[in-house]
């Protein structure tokens, strides 16, 4: 059973799934061992996980970064989670709220219908068993797959969140996980010059290496894939800045050719 004291043990004998998501996903807890069991057994399932020790912290977070689903402490000093929740569902980033997976150690009656109402999805008494836990974050990211799923559209480029679907044209788009995620924060941000450090923050999780190449070669390797043959590129480098997905009409100032990043 994963608690405050036992979730360690539990969360390390969870099985690798070799399932890589786009999914990213919030853990707010003021206990510090849970939380990190959590964070690390959620991260060993595939998902981009982030994590706060209270409301505060995961208020901040979520207004700058679209989580899939929070998995959100009821009790935390400051800021409650029922405070944190009612709040990310009448500010919800980018205007669609996250699903919301309360986690507390109260379990009468009263409690769980007040968690419901300021907008939970779903409400998990501690101590509780981490396999529990992931199946009910697989049955809340099933359910209502529209709900985080709006179609982005940037000229010739569309995708589709809910499908994890890309296409440029008629063209569909052959993409990693990673790549999807990567293309879908581009298109958040159309003509907007990102730097490597915010591709970090927003498209891996808070954990990354910031000295690795990985943001290079990923964009590169989706830049290849965006355009092919004759098709004019569509993500293109700014040496010292960072990478630009081109608008309709915005010409290219920097690299758009074909190496890693």
């Amino acid at each position: 059973m994963v608690g405050a004291a036992s979730g360690v043990a539990a969360v390390t004998a969870v099985r690798r799934t070799g399932t890589v998501n786009t999914v990213r996903i919030l853990v707010v807890d003021d206990e510090a061992d849970l939380l990190d069991a959590l964070a690390r057994g959620l991260r060993r399932e595939g998902y981009a996980v982030d994590t706060a020790t209270d409301g505060d912290e995961a208020l901040a977070k979520a207004s700058w970064t679209p989580y899939d689903l929070v998995c959100l402490d009821l009790t935390m000093p400051g800021i409650d989670g029922l405070e944190v929740c009612a709040r990310l569902r009448s500010e919800p980033p980018e205007g669609v709220a996250p699903r919301v997976l309360m986690l507390t150690a109260r379990d009468t009656i009263e409690d769980r219908i007040r968690g419901l109402d300021v907008g939970a999805d779903d409400y998990l008494v501690k101590p509780f068993a981490f396999d529990e836990l992931s199946a009910r974050i697989r049955s809340l990211l099933r359910r209502d797959p529209g709900r985080s799923g709006a179609v982005l559209r940037v000229g010739e480029l569309e995708l589709d969140t809910a499908r994890h679907q890309a296409v440029r044209g008629d063209r569909l788009l052959d993409l990693s996980a990673k790549e999807f995620a990567l293309l879908r924060y581009f298109m958040t941000h159309p003509g907007e010059v990102i730097s490597q450090e915010r591709l970090l923050d927003h498209v891996w999780d808070e954990h990354a290496d910031p000295f690795t190449n990985t943001v290079r070669v990923t964009v590169g390797t989706l830049r290849r894939k965006l355009s092919v043959d004759d098709e004019a590129p569509l993500l293109e480098t700014l040496v010292g800045s960072g990478y630009r997905l081109i608008e309709p009409d915005q010409g290219s100032d920097g690299d758009t050719g074909g190496g890693a990043g």
